[in-house]
């Protein structure tokens, strides 16, 4: 419902330092007094508490049924900071068991002629 991510929100405040798990390109964003933006829910790493965060309806018979990734969206609006992620936990997931099963060639020049070489013809 929420893009595959699930949806919980933890409060972190007081002092000190605080570690945030998150997956793929991390992106700090400040946004300037009334600025928006609109992002996939499980994007979401932290904003501020001086951000305004809601979820919207994407609407639309076509995302509905074609969309893949969920049919909300978050809108945050500044001023404040906020982290985004490129790739969620379960997007990861996803992307780690289609290249165990021999999807996509990444990161070989060779690919399936490579592993032919070796011997690995799986």
């Amino acid at each position: 419902m929420f893009g595959g991510e699930g949806f919980i929100m933890e409060k972190l405040e007081g002092d000190g330092m605080a570690f945030v798990h998150s997956g793929g390109y991390i992106v700090e964003k400040q946004l300037m007094p009334g600025e928006l933006i609109k992002v996939d829910t499980g994007c979401i790493v932290a904003f501020t508490h001086d951000v305004e965060y809601d979820i919207q309806f994407i609407g639309g018979i076509r995302n509905t049924i074609f969309g893949g990734e969920g049919l909300f969206f978050a809108t945050l609006k500044g001023p404040g900071k906020v982290w985004i992620q490129s790739l969620p936990v379960s997007r990861l997931a996803g992307r780690m068991m289609e290249y165990s099963k021999g999807g996509k060639e990444e990161g070989s020049i060779l690919g399936g002629l490579g592993r032919m070489l070796d011997g690995d013809n799986h």
